[in-house]
């Protein structure tokens, strides 16, 4: 999933989507999910999303079968017919991402997404915007959920007091970090190179360490049960970007 899709502003000053200008019928193609509600309350939740639906150039038949399809795939089909303020935050959550959807947009803005919801509807929704983004559907998230960007995410622009402080292809930039994540267990509990206990024996090291003098010493304490060397997460690449 590309976090950052195709929307650049020329020296002319015209917006343009993949090399086409932006107009009336390309911003019918978008998707827009705000971080605060925008959603009738009293209205119920199918006729809802059909209307939106319409709005961007639906029929009216081709509305209602989207927001059918939308309502059964997030796991609200059983309520079609309920209003929106029946429901509970998570479930609300999940129908304002419908309703950004619903008309099958190419590029979709959404903010933060996944906030209220639980783990099964975290996972419902990645495995709905993976499937877009495997359509060919641009999608740009924020979010400060940072192990589940990473998980999702393709691309990510991490942003601090109003700059970009860093920005690419994930596996590109955990790949060139300059630090690893080493986490060591012997005889099933954790153990440091530094000889210090506690926590999950994970560290972060320079990635020039020495990992063959590393690994003698824990097999000089016991029997090594875990032993990784991997690259940081976003998390740790997220705090040395702010950091500097």
């Amino acid at each position: 999933m590309r976090c950052i899709f195709g929307l650049v502003r020329p020296d002319s000053g015209a917006v343009t989507l993949n090399g086409r200008p932006v107009g009336t019928a390309e911003r019918l193609r978008f998707g827009y999910m705000p971080e605060e509600r925008g959603l009738y309350p009293k209205m119920r939740i199918h006729e809802q999303l059909s209307y939106f639906a319409r709005l961007s150039g639906m029929s009216r038949s081709s509305a209602a079968d989207a927001a059918s399809g939308w309502l059964s795939r997030l796991g609200l089909a059983d309520r079609a017919q309920s209003k929106l303020e029946e429901l509970s935050h998570g479930n609300q959550q999940r129908v304002q991402l419908a309703a950004a959807l619903v008309h099958g947009p190419e590029f979709a803005v959404l903010d933060e997404p996944f906030a209220g919801l639980d783990p099964i509807a975290i996972e419902t929704l990645a495995d709905s915007l993976r499937m877009l983004a495997a359509d060919g559907v641009g999608i740009v998230f924020s979010s400060h959920q940072l192990d589940l960007v990473q998980d999702v995410c393709e691309d990510v622009v991490i942003i601090d007091r109003g700059s970009v402080v860093l920005n690419g292809e994930l596996r590109r930039l955990r790949a060139e970090s300059g630090v690893r994540h080493l986490a060591i267990e012997v005889d099933d509990l954790p153990w440091r190179p530094d000889g210090s206990a506690g926590g999950d024996g994970r560290s972060l090291v320079d990635r020039t360490i020495d990992l063959e003098s590393v690994l003698a010493e824990a097999e000089a304490e016991g029997v090594v049960t875990r032993f990784s060397f991997e690259p940081p997460s976003l998390t740790d690449l997220f705090s040395e970007a702010v950091r500097r």
